[in-house]
């Protein structure tokens, strides 16, 4: 779109311009998002949330994001909610994306100590707690899916411990697809390692990839689908990491995950998986005219 045309736009019809458009930063152990309450109106419209999601999740020309969280009603839960990538592209679930959804919707009163969540990935409960100024989210991540349908992934049976690219690798649906690898070192270029298992052919849809050390706890470096880079935490993929260990017999019902921005509690009960960790707000604000009109202009 020229310049010259900017007078002949009718700015309320815009998209990009609703009057306000508000947002709240929050993380969950440095893995940050953008959250857009959308629960009394549409805020950014369908056909451009992917556009807006990789505008403002840019760190150096927009507010800087691994994602863009919607949260929404929903007519099956509490509450709904969506993730949009920094690539455009929307995730099924994400553990640290739902604690910090969690603690907004506490934040502002929309919910009480037990809520259920709708996710593409299925209705997540979710618990939560505040204590000496601390927040605290229990997740209930249902069953850990092996079989490879469900990953998904090509073939028969569990995918446990198989060579791939030359590693051993196993994967596991934990929300979304993820592989995993166990290493002895943590010290390697991550942007080297990931993406030949995170784009190979054996799984359809793509796949997370965590590289993940045992010891007294798991450490855990894992590269996201979508952010295509490595995060400084990922809750399903630690849920990931600590359900193929725990089925290689590796650790016991409960395991501390330390991720590069701190640790996850994850506990499994009856076949499922629970996940605890903390989310912090980092701001409120409002994204201004400019910013957003120059968006609207971009082709």
């Amino acid at each position: 779109m020229k310049l010259a045309d900017i007078s002949e736009i009718e700015l309320d019809d815009d998209p990009f311009r609703p009057r306000g458009l508000s947002f709240t930063k929050l993380h969950g152990n440095g893995n940050d998002f953008i959250l857009i309450d959308e629960t009394s109106r549409e805020q950014v419209a369908e056909n451009e949330k992917k556009r807006f999601a990789i505008a403002v999740c840019h760190r150096h020309f927009g507010i800087g994001a691994d994602g863009v969280l919607f949260l929404i009603n929903s007519s099956r839960a509490d509450l709904g909610m969506r993730l949009i990538q920094p690539d455009g592209s929307e995730a099924e679930m994400c553990g640290n994306g739902i604690r910090c959804l969690a603690k907004y919707a506490w934040d502002t009163g929309y919910v009480g100590e037990a809520f259920d969540i709708e996710t593409l990935a299925g209705i997540i409960p979710v618990q939560v707690r505040e204590r000496d100024g601390f927040f605290w989210t229990k997740v209930d991540m249902g069953t850990p899916k092996f079989d490879r349908p469900s990953i998904p992934a090509c073939g028969q049976g569990e995918l446990i411990s198989e060579e791939i690219e030359g590693s051993r690798v196993s994967a596991v649906n934990t929300g979304v697809p993820h592989a995993v690898l166990f290493v002895e070192d943590m010290n390697f270029d991550i942007l080297r390692a990931a993406p030949s298992i995170r784009h190979n052919s054996l799984f359809p849809e793509g796949a997370n990839v965590n590289f993940v050390k045992v010891g007294q706890h798991l450490e855990i470096r894992t590269f996201e689908r979508g952010v295509e880079g490595e995060t400084l935490s990922c809750g399903t993929g630690s849920v990931a990491a600590a359900s193929v260990a725990h089925r290689m017999g590796l650790v016991d019902d409960e395991v501390l995950v330390q991720t590069k921005g701190g640790p996850l509690l994850i506990s499994f009960e009856d076949g499922k998986a629970f996940m605890e960790g903390p989310a912090v707000t980092v701001c409120s604000g409002e994204l201004s005219e400019e910013y957003l009109w120059n968006l609207s202009m971009e082709p």
